[in-house]
């Protein structure tokens, strides 16, 4: 059930305090620090007190603020598109480590692009394409890659992405959607009721859509490519076993920090 209205009036300006208490009410975790995104972003004392009332509703922080801070940079956020996650940024480094020359990266389940977008800040000049069958987060890609020069294309995986792109990419990732269908009601609210479900069902055993991904990749990355993608620790083995049946060179990358898991795949010479 939503929370209250947070009541804040909308003048004076609300004190710091006054929407921290608010916050913590509604039973936000890191109340204090979400205060003070608030109260940057907010130009008048309506406006804060309408973010404050949407957030304390249940609505993500970054869809309130309009932006989420990954991996160094301010990613727009879109209501409705999947918000990227900060251990995310783990792949985003493994991918860099992996293949520090790539010079064309594809972004494929993209969502907002966080991924292409960061991946494109780090290595400079590079070619970058993002995909996505939700058209409201390939919107979202356009905008956060456009100072790149990236584009980003509507479409189910590889169908999107212009053909040119065969045997090219040196960088593929994939942020696909791997929670089990059976799973998905057990989900925070934020993510539950805020996110699309084809950004978060991954099917039965949460891996349909990475088995799809994994047996596309031999054709469409260069040679000595890799496709990263992340899965939790209890899929991880056999995430990694549809890679190599894909033909690929596997291992896993684990930050115990983050608790993230990445799956890497190569593309053998």
């Amino acid at each position: 059930m939503p929370s209250p209205p947070s009541s804040i009036p909308p003048s004076p300006f609300p004190s710091s305090s006054a929407v921290v208490r608010a916050l913590r009410t509604a039973g936000c975790v890191f109340a204090e620090e979400e205060a003070e995104l608030l109260l940057a972003a907010a130009r008048t004392p309506g406006e804060l007190a309408a973010m404050v009332d949407r957030r304390t509703a249940g609505l993500p922080l970054e869809h309130v603020l309009g932006w989420a801070d990954f991996h160094g940079l301010r990613i727009t956020v879109e209501p409705g598109v999947f918000v990227p996650r900060r251990r995310t940024e783990f792949l985003v480094d493994q991918a860099l480590a992996q293949a520090p020359d790539a010079r064309v990266v594809v972004d494929l389940c993209c969502g907002s692009g966080a991924l292409g977008a960061a991946l494109a800040a780090a290595l400079g000049a590079v070619e970058v394409h993002a995909a996505d069958v939700d058209p409201a987060a390939v919107r979202c890609a356009r905008r956060n890659l456009a100072a790149f020069g990236g584009r980003a294309h509507t479409g189910d995986l590889y169908a999107a992405l212009p053909a040119g792109l065969r045997g090219r990419i040196g960088i593929l990732t994939a942020n696909v959607p791997y929670v089990p269908s059976a799973e998905v009601p057990l989900l925070p609210a934020e993510a539950r009721d805020h996110e699309p479900l084809v950004a978060l069902d991954g099917g039965a055993d949460g891996l349909d859509v990475l088995r799809r991904v994994a047996a596309g990749a031999p054709g469409w990355l260069a040679p000595g490519g890799c496709l990263l993608a992340e899965t939790s620790e209890r899929q991880a083995g056999a995430a990694r076993q549809v890679f190599a049946d894909a033909g690929l060179t596997t291992r896993l990358a684990v930050s115990e920090e983050l608790y993230a898991h990445v799956v890497i795949g190569v593309r053998q010479p």
